[in-house]
């Protein structure tokens, strides 16, 4: 009866340990494809403003900043914002983009198509990094089951892991 229960608990660990191996590649793939996406958009959004003859800061403007806080919901802008990806660009000149996540090319403004990139970027951005943070979760529980090998012989869990399945 010891043996039973003792078999129950290796074959539960085991379990876990593969579903979570198997939750860490598929968080892995979806980090390669979240790669792809960010560095397409990247691309993108250099080449609008290449276009645009601008570089976009990473730091904001002091400027808009005092410009919220004074402006209230009835006044109007006291000066035109420009944008700092369009610049003295036309905003609404149209050019084309494929929308993210699907295969449909749009003609829209220039300053919508940027600032959907931009938004898809952050999305992007935000999900990398709690991907990140899961792999190196699962990662780190992982390894800590690597106390199994001492309680499995190393013969043993070796054939298990390079067990394969063989249809007949």
């Amino acid at each position: 009866m010891e043996m039973d229960v003792g078999m129950k608990h290796m074959q539960q660990a085991l379990i876990e340990s593969e579903t979570d191996a198997e939750h860490l590649l598929l968080a892995r793939n979806q980090l390669v494809e979240n790669d792809k996406l960010r560095n397409g958009n990247r691309e993108a959004l250099t080449a609008l403003r290449k276009i645009a003859r601008t570089t976009k800061s990473s730091v904001p403007s002091p400027f808009e900043k005092i410009m919220e806080e004074l402006s209230g919901a009835d006044s109007r802008p006291l000066v035109k914002e420009i944008c700092p990806t369009c610049g003295d660009h036309d905003p609404k000149q149209h050019t084309w983009i494929m929308l993210p996540g699907s295969d449909i090319f749009a003609r829209m403004p220039f300053h919508a198509v940027h600032t959907i990139l931009e938004k898809d970027q952050e999305r992007l951005d935000y999900n990398t990094k709690t991907l990140q943070s899961y792999v190196k979760e699962k990662s780190f529980t992982l390894s800590e089951r690597g106390a199994l090998a001492d309680k499995i012989n190393p013969g043993i869990l070796k054939s298990l892991v390079t067990l394969k399945d063989e249809h007949k």
